[in-house]
């Protein structure tokens, strides 16, 4: 038997006015796309904005369906929007912002487990690592330098 360590360096920051400008731009943006987001079952509105090598700002937000399972999250609409438009743009980061209709979000919602495999893909293929950072309504944001950090030991292509 061996036992091993995962270790994950995670930051917390008071405050959007805490991020560095560049990130800061982002969340904006990811706050932006949830006012559009397309919520009227769970009234919990997501979204996300990814930014490129080129300092182009790709956006997402949540769209629901009335048949639950065929909604989709802000991040896969972002990062696969991205992938179709800019196919050959590195990702350089992506920001989360999430509201509820229902509460004041006060704590950094993160990215589900599906959208975490999704940007993991990601994250693989550009081979360089997708910081994220993401919060709730209000409050504390939450920033990890990789995808990996919240997805380790992800499925990937070595596993086919």
């Amino acid at each position: 038997m061996k036992k091993f360590e995962i270790n994950t360096e995670i930051t917390s920051y008071d405050g959007v006015e805490e991020l560095s400008a560049p990130i800061r731009a982002l969340m904006k943006k990811a706050i932006e796309a949830k006012s559009s987001a397309y919520a009227p079952y769970s009234k919990f509105r997501v979204g996300a904005a990814i930014l490129l090598e080129n300092g182009q700002i790709i956006t997402g937000n949540n769209q629901e369906n009335a048949a639950y399972p065929s909604g989709i999250c802000a991040e896969r609409v972002a990062v696969w929007h991205a992938s179709s438009q800019y196919p050959n743009q590195q990702m350089k980061a992506i920001a989360i912002a999430a509201s509820s209709a229902s509460q004041q979000l006060s704590e950094p919602i993160a990215p589900c487990g599906a959208c975490r495999q999704a940007l993991s893909e990601y994250e693989l293929k550009q081979g360089a690592k997708l910081p994220v950072y993401f919060m709730g309504e209000v409050g504390k944001v939450i920033g990890v330098q990789s995808v990996m950090d919240l997805l380790p030991m992800a499925f990937d292509k070595s596993f086919l």
